[in-house]
Protein backbone atom coordinates (compact mmCIF):
# COMPACT_ATOMS: atom_id res chain seq x y z
CA UNK A 1 0.00 0.00 0.00
CA UNK A 2 1.58 3.25 -1.14
CA UNK A 3 0.49 6.30 1.28
CA UNK A 4 1.32 10.16 0.60
CA UNK A 5 0.07 12.49 3.11
CA UNK A 6 -0.75 16.15 2.64
CA UNK A 7 -0.15 18.13 5.90
CA UNK A 8 -0.49 22.02 6.40
CA UNK A 9 -2.08 24.53 8.34
CA UNK A 10 -5.66 25.50 7.81
CA UNK A 11 -6.85 27.43 4.75
CA UNK A 12 -3.04 26.60 2.96
CA UNK A 13 -4.91 24.99 -0.13
CA UNK A 14 -4.03 21.16 1.07
CA UNK A 15 -7.97 20.08 -0.50
CA UNK A 16 -7.76 22.08 -3.82
CA UNK A 17 -4.08 20.25 -4.11
CA UNK A 18 -5.52 16.98 -3.30
CA UNK A 19 -8.09 17.71 -5.69
CA UNK A 20 -5.87 17.87 -8.56
CA UNK A 21 -3.77 14.56 -7.55
CA UNK A 22 -6.65 12.75 -7.29
CA UNK A 23 -7.64 13.99 -10.94
CA UNK A 24 -3.98 13.38 -12.50
CA UNK A 25 -3.88 9.73 -11.05
CA UNK A 26 -7.43 8.75 -11.46
CA UNK A 27 -6.82 9.64 -14.89
CA UNK A 28 -3.74 7.29 -15.15
CA UNK A 29 -5.69 4.74 -13.98
CA UNK A 30 -4.73 4.30 -10.85
CA UNK A 31 -6.94 3.65 -7.93
CA UNK A 32 -6.68 5.92 -5.67
CA UNK A 33 -8.65 6.21 -2.06
CA UNK A 34 -8.10 9.80 0.43
CA UNK A 35 -8.52 9.52 4.58
CA UNK A 36 -9.41 12.70 5.86
CA UNK A 37 -8.72 14.19 9.23
CA UNK A 38 -11.00 16.62 11.15
CA UNK A 39 -10.29 18.07 14.42
CA UNK A 40 -14.06 19.10 15.10
CA UNK A 41 -17.09 17.15 15.35
CA UNK A 42 -18.42 16.66 11.66
CA UNK A 43 -21.55 14.54 10.34
CA UNK A 44 -22.24 13.21 7.28
CA UNK A 45 -25.87 12.79 8.03
CA UNK A 46 -28.97 14.85 8.05
CA UNK A 47 -31.35 15.22 11.06
CA UNK A 48 -34.70 13.76 9.13
CA UNK A 49 -33.34 11.24 7.23
CA UNK A 50 -33.79 7.76 8.08
CA UNK A 51 -29.86 6.65 8.98
CA UNK A 52 -30.05 10.20 10.91
CA UNK A 53 -32.96 8.67 12.81
CA UNK A 54 -31.07 5.70 13.19
CA UNK A 55 -28.05 6.68 14.78
CA UNK A 56 -30.25 9.09 17.28
CA UNK A 57 -31.95 6.16 18.52
CA UNK A 58 -28.96 4.56 19.46
CA UNK A 59 -26.97 2.42 16.72
CA UNK A 60 -23.29 2.32 17.05
CA UNK A 61 -23.43 1.64 13.18
CA UNK A 62 -25.15 2.69 10.32
CA UNK A 63 -24.59 1.19 6.49
CA UNK A 64 -25.91 3.17 4.35
CA UNK A 65 -26.18 1.46 0.81
CA UNK A 66 -27.43 2.05 -2.72
CA UNK A 67 -26.33 1.32 -6.50
CA UNK A 68 -23.81 3.81 -6.43
CA UNK A 69 -22.59 4.29 -3.04
CA UNK A 70 -22.03 2.94 0.30
CA UNK A 71 -20.81 4.59 3.72
CA UNK A 72 -20.27 3.33 7.00
CA UNK A 73 -21.27 6.05 9.94
CA UNK A 74 -19.47 4.44 13.31
CA UNK A 75 -20.19 5.82 16.66
CA UNK A 76 -17.11 6.74 18.89
CA UNK A 77 -19.01 7.08 21.78
CA UNK A 78 -15.92 8.49 23.72
CA UNK A 79 -13.56 5.64 22.62
CA UNK A 80 -10.09 6.95 22.03
CA UNK A 81 -9.75 8.29 17.83
CA UNK A 82 -8.53 5.36 16.18
CA UNK A 83 -5.07 4.88 14.90
CA UNK A 84 -4.49 5.81 10.82
CA UNK A 85 -3.56 1.89 10.33
CA UNK A 86 -6.57 1.04 11.64
CA UNK A 87 -8.51 3.54 9.77
CA UNK A 88 -6.69 2.18 6.65
CA UNK A 89 -7.27 -1.77 6.89
CA UNK A 90 -11.54 -0.41 6.57
CA UNK A 91 -10.20 0.69 2.71
CA UNK A 92 -10.28 -1.18 -0.15
CA UNK A 93 -7.19 -2.33 -1.94
CA UNK A 94 -6.46 1.11 -4.04
CA UNK A 95 -2.65 1.77 -5.97
CA UNK A 96 -2.21 5.10 -3.64
CA UNK A 97 -3.88 6.38 -0.85
CA UNK A 98 -3.45 10.28 0.25
CA UNK A 99 -3.66 11.33 3.36
CA UNK A 100 -4.99 14.98 4.27
CA UNK A 101 -3.73 15.86 7.74
CA UNK A 102 -2.20 13.34 10.30
CA UNK A 103 0.84 15.42 10.78
CA UNK A 104 1.85 13.17 13.32
CA UNK A 105 1.70 10.06 11.53
CA UNK A 106 5.06 8.74 10.30
CA UNK A 107 4.47 8.37 7.09
CA UNK A 108 6.14 10.43 3.68
CA UNK A 109 4.55 13.82 3.89
CA UNK A 110 4.37 16.57 1.45
CA UNK A 111 3.52 20.08 3.15
CA UNK A 112 1.65 22.84 1.97
CA UNK A 113 2.68 26.36 2.59
CA UNK A 114 0.72 29.24 1.13
CA UNK A 115 1.63 33.07 1.15
CA UNK A 116 3.01 33.93 4.31
CA UNK A 117 2.33 31.64 6.89
CA UNK A 118 2.38 32.77 10.42
CA UNK A 119 2.09 29.10 11.65
CA UNK A 120 5.84 26.80 12.03
CA UNK A 121 6.79 24.96 9.04
CA UNK A 122 6.07 21.19 9.79
CA UNK A 123 9.02 20.27 7.89
CA UNK A 124 11.32 21.86 10.55
CA UNK A 125 10.63 19.37 13.03
CA UNK A 126 8.86 16.31 10.65
CA UNK A 127 11.90 14.04 8.66
CA UNK A 128 8.77 12.47 7.18
CA UNK A 129 7.91 15.47 5.08
CA UNK A 130 10.02 14.92 1.84
CA UNK A 131 8.76 18.15 0.01
CA UNK A 132 7.33 21.44 0.40
CA UNK A 133 4.18 22.66 -2.06
CA UNK A 134 4.23 25.94 -2.33
CA UNK A 135 3.42 29.22 -4.03
CA UNK A 136 6.36 30.87 -2.48
CA UNK A 137 9.52 31.46 -4.83
CA UNK A 138 12.11 31.57 -2.96
CA UNK A 139 11.32 29.55 -0.10
CA UNK A 140 14.36 29.00 2.40
CA UNK A 141 14.60 25.17 3.12
CA UNK A 142 16.58 22.05 1.89
CA UNK A 143 13.91 20.40 0.94
CA UNK A 144 12.36 19.83 -2.66
CA UNK A 145 9.86 22.76 -3.31
CA UNK A 146 6.71 22.44 -5.98
CA UNK A 147 4.53 24.33 -7.51
CA UNK A 148 1.55 24.49 -5.75
CA UNK A 149 -0.69 24.79 -8.68
CA UNK A 150 0.51 22.52 -10.51
CA UNK A 151 -0.58 19.35 -9.27
CA UNK A 152 0.82 17.50 -12.40
CA UNK A 153 4.26 18.03 -11.34
CA UNK A 154 4.31 17.34 -7.99
CA UNK A 155 2.08 14.23 -9.27
CA UNK A 156 5.17 13.28 -10.90
CA UNK A 157 7.18 14.06 -7.91
CA UNK A 158 5.35 11.49 -5.40
CA UNK A 159 5.18 8.86 -8.76
CA UNK A 160 9.12 8.81 -8.80
CA UNK A 161 9.55 9.01 -5.12
CA UNK A 162 7.07 6.10 -4.38
CA UNK A 163 7.71 4.01 -7.74
CA UNK A 164 3.77 3.69 -8.74
CA UNK A 165 3.19 2.12 -11.33
CA UNK A 166 -0.26 1.46 -12.82
CA UNK A 167 -1.02 0.27 -16.73
CA UNK A 168 -1.51 4.00 -18.26
CA UNK A 169 1.05 5.64 -16.04
CA UNK A 170 3.40 7.16 -17.76
CA UNK A 171 7.04 7.23 -16.37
Amino acid sequence: MKIIGIVGWKNNGKTTLIEGLIAHFARAGLRVATVKHAHHEFDMDHPGKDSFRHRAAGAREVLVSSSRRWALLHEADGEAEPALENLLAHLSPADLIIVEGYKQHAHAKIEVILNEQIAPIIAETDPNVIAIATNISGLATALPTLPLDRPDQVAAFITEKLALAAPHLKR
